[in-house]
């Protein structure tokens, strides 16, 4: 199935290694080169790098529109907008589980790069499979619409709760087969003490990063496949959106909470885009259409969440207004866990 999934799709053999290349030399470089040392990461560096993975992407949906014209390049910018939109669900959990393990800033960039390298050979997985049972099985994209949509719907009227991180069941199963360091040991992520091999804390942040990696993959995934149906498109669209995860994370990670009304935008793209995949044989929404429902969602949160963070503060003072919802909570698909 995968096999006669990855004929049909415009990504030519030669195409499906370049891109596999090109990507293996950037990690290498990122990790090799520029972030060879462990060291914190600036909110300036942070915000050049966001540009630079943006721009690799802009460059590479030029190539796309170059070779296989305008309809694959707006799916490709489609399911890119998606999975951005989406990876800021990711800097919640991120904050939490790195607040929770207590990692410290300088060892943080280094969990997240092998976190995301993890994610991409689970995501690239994720595609090949979910494409070959929608060519095989056409059914089953009723499933993953309905499914999106039913995450959009809870996600909109969730409060909020979000469970213990350090209860999760597969870090819980973890501690108890590998024994762990009482603390940190640079970057190491296992370390020899007393003749025994221990798992370091950084190690169990890491496992804890791959395991939500999982659960958004369920939705984003599928979301992307409403989009488009190639492969090729679905899996660079995400692989591009993922790369610049790291960067967007210390450029946001500070202010993420003040977007209060994040979580409705979120919630909206998920039911429209599960809608749009249940329904595709009743009306078939424009691409161009899907883009610009989403992008307009994503920034009119952000947007109303900025407006009224403004308005508030005009109105606090003596006499003032009070926040009448407190702060929103952290967007908890996957677990979620007190800072301590």
């Amino acid at each position: 199935m995968i096999l006669a999934m990855l004929q049909e799709s415009v990504g030519t053999p030669a195409l499906w290694i370049g891109f596999l290349v090109f990507v293996l030399a950037l990690l290498a470089l990122d990790l090799g080169v520029f972030h060879r040392k462990a060291r914190e990461v600036t909110t300036r560096e942070a915000a050049v790098w966001s540009l630079v993975w943006f721009g690799l992407a802009v460059a590479f949906n030029g190539l796309v529109y170059g070779l296989f014209g305008r309809e694959r390049a707006v799916e490709l910018a489609t399911g890119y907008l998606i999975e951005k939109a989406l990876a800021v669900d990711n800097i919640f959990v991120f904050v939490l589980i790195f607040a929770y393990f207590r990692v410290p800033s300088a060892l943080q960039h280094r969990v997240l790069f092998w976190g995301i390298l993890g994610a991409l050979v689970m995501r690239a997985g994720f595609v090949l499979v979910g494409g070959a049972v929608l060519s095989r099985y056409h059914a089953a994209i009723y499933l993953f619409g309905a499914l999106l949509f039913v995450t959009g719907v809870r996600l909109l009227f969730q409060k909020g709760e979000t469970s213990e991180i350090g209860d999760n069941v597969l870090v819980r199963a973890l501690r108890r087969v590998i024994p762990v360091s009482a603390g940190f040991s640079g970057g190491r992520f296992f370390v020899k003490e007393g003749g025994r091999w221990l798992a370091t804390p950084l190690f169990l942040a890491l496992v804890t990063v791959e395991i939500s990696d999982v659960v958004f993959a369920v939705d984003s995934i599928p979301a992307i496949f409403a989009v488009s149906r190639d492969p090729f498109i679905v899996l660079t669209s995400n692989i591009f959106a993922i790369l610049g995860l790291r960067s967007m994370y210390f450029l946001l990670a500070g202010v993420v909470q003040k977007f209060r009304y994040l979580k409705v935008g979120l919630a909206l793209i998920l039911v429209f885009v599960g809608a749009k995949m249940a329904l595709s044989e009743l009306y078939k929404v424009p691409v161009a259409t899907s883009l610009g429902v989403i992008a307009l969602l994503l920034l009119g949160s952000v947007a109303a969440s900025l407006l009224r963070d403004t308005w508030l503060a005009r109105a606090e003072g003596p006499g003032g207004v009070e926040d009448p919802e407190g702060g929103l909570a952290p967007l908890s698909r996957a677990p979620g866990g007190n800072t301590r």
